[in-house]
């Protein structure tokens, strides 16, 4: 179960609060067994910080609060603090990643399902497209996503499998596997009946709650070779 521990503090010297985090990451390297931390500012309090730091689990981050650095880091983290800083320490019992959850939209719903009508909800009016299957470099448009996804649906009855996935800021990450069985006409090809795979990474870039651009990077001669349209 991860792990997150709220740390509550106020201080004048945030410049000198950054270069403590500094050493202590530098100093940890290899070692420390937090994953992920952040360091947010009250808006209504110019000194009153809260940072968020997280863990695979609490065993984990007992281990990382053994360490000797962080004992002393905590100990010139006090001294610079205006008062004792204060902890929190939270069981995650739920972990929504947005953003993936808006991306897995279209792989399961849009493309191998088929519903055409959420490419409004999921996809930005302005979305940018960049496919090495396309002689333009880059498309715009949502229709370009229901023109694309028709396409490939006429062509083969599909499904994608998501290997790996990773979200980090606005981006999302997708390594996946895609299968298809060729039914119909597709890149001027008669359907062949045969079952292809194929590889490909798909980064979608997310903002206010939709995708605005994405990358696609495929083994798009793998599948041409596989319904006899190269050698």
């Amino acid at each position: 179960m991860k792990f997150v521990q709220l740390i509550d503090y106020k201080t004048e010297r945030l410049e000198d609060m950054n270069r403590l985090m500094d050493r202590w990451t530098e100093q940890t390297k290899g070692k420390r067994t937090a994953t992920h931390n952040i360091i947010g500012n009250d808006r209504s309090e110019k000194n009153h910080y809260v940072e968020i730091v997280e863990f695979p689990s609490y065993e984990e981050a007992m281990k990382n609060s053994q360490l000797p650095e962080t004992d002393r880091t905590f100990q010139e983290m006090v001294a610079l603090c205006d008062g004792m800083p204060s902890f929190t320490d939270l069981d995650v019992v739920r972990d929504e990643q947005l953003n993936k959850d808006l991306c897995n939209r279209f792989f399961d719903e849009i493309a191998v399902g088929g519903n055409l009508d959420a490419v409004e909800e999921v996809f930005a009016a302005d979305y940018r497209d960049h496919d090495i299957m396309k002689e333009e470099d880059t498309t715009a448009g949502a229709d370009v996503i229901r023109s694309d996804v028709t396409t490939w649906r006429n062509g083969f009855d599909f499904s994608f499998e998501i290997t790996k996935q990773v979200a980090e800021g606005d981006d999302v990450v997708t390594l996946w596997t895609w299968t298809g069985t060729h039914k119909g006409e597709f890149m001027g090809v008669a359907p062949t009946g045969k079952k292809c795979t194929m590889t490909g990474t798909t980064v979608f870039s997310c903002h206010e709650g939709k995708i605005q651009e994405g990358w696609w990077h495929m083994d798009a001669m793998g599948l041409m070779r596989q319904i006899g349209a190269m050698r």
